[in-house]
């Protein structure tokens, strides 16, 4: 009798808490409906539904209890302090592409949508462009094309600048000046406090330093200011093969990535459907410079595609070119590794022939692409030459694998998650046993619950951490915006 009584009283504690926050959600944002009426959305707008939902997958939309969309810092400023002042929940929204439940949307709370930060600045005599975080890259690109430049940007062009950029962020030009992260020269950005600072190698540069890779742990960047490079022309595109050329497409690889010279104006990346033969592999291919066919793809020469796409184009045309999947429910999951062809075998056979794609496969309109993207040394120590980031990164020849699972209704979201993080264990468990584990987990690729912030290493952890202490010293982006991936208690 005493524990049912303890229940029930627990059970209501918890039900007047949940009512008391959600009575402090709704007063916040009738009080920022109040004093920016422009920017806030209510659930009863005609708006919001379109805007609740507007990220990538399905398995991160949300109810907030608002929505507001600053087009200013100073606004911006502003709603921070007051939500921080009312002690609610939020979220803050770039582009809506992590999968990450709570990382770009929110149930209760206010979702800060960046949209409105939506301008590209050219600076020709500087060689930079000022970058809204409510961007998506193909905006950004497109903005530069005119001026015959690009910045060290994403690969898939709906992805927004903000998240990924502060993941670490992959780009087609890495090889040769980093990650994308590294090519930031400065970030504005507005602190828990509702300060407006900028962070760059001369001002606040352990903020600089922490923002590359550090995510969303240390307040929120309206803007970007990234170096640009000359480039219009390129020549690549995607080649399309059958499932059955995936052990020559393996061994290509291998020896692609083996090359001690490796061009750096070369850039390529498998991705095939094991689930899904008629669509079977595609090998996306980049080269920086408008020469066709160069040496540095000879290894793949010798194998037939089905199709072939390859051609001079712009840089841009080329990333518009490329597939992109439409699914319902999505989540990855990512894991590293050093160059060895006798491991590259076992993950091959891994990611083509694991039972748990079976299981997948039986969920209802459940798929899975495997991603295998090569990261060479030079693009390590181009970041360390830029001053280096927070990723703890060896400068070594290595592979980022990604693993995508697509499925259609919720009740699978727990099947999908479990068997895909089967198989990625199974890949680590392959590589650490071989030798060639790399203690990294690319955060653009990651799921929820991988420690991507712990493999940057005990000590760019500690960094991390001193720093989020002296720009956020009450936890507001650990406790009020929890999405994402957090630093390590």
């Amino acid at each position: 009798m005493a524990r049912s009584a303890f229940q029930a009283l627990t059970g209501l504690v918890l039900l007047f808490s949940s009512a008391a926050t959600a009575s402090q959600d709704h007063a916040v944002c009738n009080h920022l409906a109040t004093t920016h009426g422009n920017e806030t959305v209510q659930p009863t707008e005609s708006s919001y539904e379109a805007l609740s939902t507007e990220n990538w997958s399905q398995t991160v939309w949300a109810k907030p209890a608002c929505i507001v969309q600053p087009s200013s810092t100073e606004e911006l400023a502003y709603l921070v302090s007051t939500i921080v002042d009312w002690n609610v929940n939020f979220a803050v929204r770039s582009g809506g592409h992590s999968v990450v439940p709570g990382a770009a949307n929110i149930n209760g709370g206010v979702l800060i949508d960046l949209s409105k930060f939506d301008t590209v600045d050219y600076d020709a005599d500087k060689s930079v462009a000022v970058v809204g975080s409510g961007l998506r890259w193909k905006e950004v690109y497109t903005s530069l094309d005119p001026y015959n430049v690009t910045v060290v940007g994403g690969r898939v062009l709906e992805v927004g600048v903000g998240g990924l950029t502060l993941g670490g962020g992959l780009s087609y030009l890495a090889d040769l000046y980093g990650f994308v992260c590294d090519n930031v020269v400065n970030y504005e950005v507005v602190t828990a406090s509702g300060s407006v600072v900028n962070a760059n190698a001369e001002s606040n540069p352990d903020l600089f330093w922490a923002l590359k890779g550090g995510a969303n742990n240390f307040g929120i960047v309206t803007k970007f200011t990234l170096k640009t490079y000359p480039l219009h022309d390129a020549w690549g595109g995607v080649r399309v093969y059958s499932l059955d050329a995936l052990p020559q497409l393996f061994d290509a690889m291998y020896e692609y990535q083996s090359n001690p010279n490796k061009d750096p104006y070369a850039n390529i990346m498998l991705q095939a459907f094991p689930t899904n033969a008629s669509i079977g592999a595609i090998l996306n291919i980049v080269y920086l410079k408008g020469e066709a066919e160069p040496e540095a793809f000879a290894p793949f020469r010798n194998i037939t595609p089905l199709a072939d796409l390859t051609q001079l184009q712009t840089f841009t045309e080329l990333m518009l070119a490329a597939p992109v999947p439409e699914l319902t429910r999505v989540n990855w999951f990512s894991s590293s590794f050093k160059t060895d062809k006798e491991l590259f075998n076992t993950v091959a056979d891994i990611v083509s022939h694991a039972p748990e794609l079976d299981e997948l496969t039986n969920l209802t309109a459940g798929s899975l692409a495997f991603g295998w993207q090569p990261i060479s040394t030079s693009a390590i120590l181009a970041g360390e030459a830029n001053g280096g980031n927070a990723l703890g990164l060896e400068p070594v020849n290595q592979t980022w694998l990604v693993l995508d699972v697509g499925w259609w209704y919720p009740e699978d979201d727990k099947l999908a998650h479990d068997y895909t993080a089967s198989m990625i264990s199974k890949v680590d468990e392959a590589s650490k046993a071989s030798g060639h584990y790399v203690d990294y987990i690319f955060m653009n690729d990651a799921a929820a619950d991988q420690p991507v912030i712990e493999s940057y290493g005990v000590k760019n952890v500690a960094k991390l951490k001193a720093t989020a202490a002296k720009y956020d010293p009450a936890g507001v982006f650990q406790n009020l915006a929890s999405g994402g991936f957090k630093l390590p208690a």
